[in-house]
């Protein structure tokens, strides 16, 4: 990692500037050039990572004295999935430096330390780390069908899988049965790892499984889900974008069931 005198106004870098969960795109690409030549205060940047061996700087919206057109890291789904993790670091630490102002401990007031990017308290001196809420999404597969769920806030009709918080005390596993059962009523077994995906909205760890279904009806919490269904893979619905793990999901799901026959 770079340290701070390291940093040179005129060294060209891959610009992260973030605002919430949104991130700055020039020309739909995410900007690579000096802090001299974007008008950019490299003095407050802090190097993440690198991308094809340039360095990859972080930079909070609110340091940037001009307006920046930002838009959503959603959009940016289809990006190189090894900058679009970067992305979502600069995004998760813009989270952290926004909403750990103030210490939980004491109530005194934080401060960025740049050597370990956490927040640190200017009083009792306490670190506080990027704040991680782990989470499942799961793929149930019923024979030769998946099970999809529609949430009010999507659109375009979509469909995606189940996914939910994990609560203390439970294991992965547990929260997978739990949240399946809650969400549409059904029972699930043969609960499989998948894969992970971190999701900067605004700093989830989403965790993905496979399963099988076991017994029950379809009854979808409608507190929670506009509607949830088994569908045959030759006819689905639109569903979750590519880039995202729950579309790698739906996709291993549909080749599981096409190599079963």
């Amino acid at each position: 990692m770079l340290k701070k005198g390291d940093i040179n106004r005129t060294r060209a870098a891959y610009w992260c500037v973030v605002s919430g969960s949104d991130i700055w795109l020039q020309q739909g690409e995410l900007p690579f050039a000096s802090s001299d030549s974007l008008g950019l205060p490299y003095h407050s940047a802090i190097e993440i990572g690198r991308y094809q061996d340039e360095p990859v700087m972080w930079l909070n919206e609110s340091e940037v004295e001009h307006e920046l057109e930002l838009v959503s890291l959603r959009d940016c789904l289809s990006f190189d999935s090894q900058l679009f993790l970067l992305m979502s670091k600069a995004v998760q630490y813009g989270h952290m430096s926004q909403t750990l102002r103030f210490c939980p401990q004491c109530g005194g007031r934080n401060h960025l330390n740049h050597n370990q990017l956490a927040m640190q308290c200017g009083e009792c001196r306490t670190l506080h780390y990027p704040r991680i809420f782990p989470c499942i999404i799961v793929a149930v597969r019923k024979q030769n069908q998946i099970l999809l769920a529609q949430h009010p806030r999507h659109r375009n009709g979509m469909y995606t899988v189940i996914a939910g918080f994990l609560e203390v005390g439970e294991t992965l596993e547990q929260c997978v049965a739990r949240e399946v059962k809650e969400e549409t009523g059904i029972e699930v077994n043969n609960i499989r790892y998948f894969g992970s995906q971190p999701w900067a909205f605004p700093s989830s760890m989403m965790m993905g499984f496979v399963a099988d279904y076991q017994s029950g009806q379809i009854k979808p919490d409608y507190s929670e889900l506009s509607d949830a269904r088994w569908f045959n893979i030759d006819a689905l619905p639109p569903v979750a974008p590519q880039g995202t793990i729950a579309r790698q999901l739906i996709e291993y799901t549909i080749e599981q069931i096409k190599l079963s026959h």
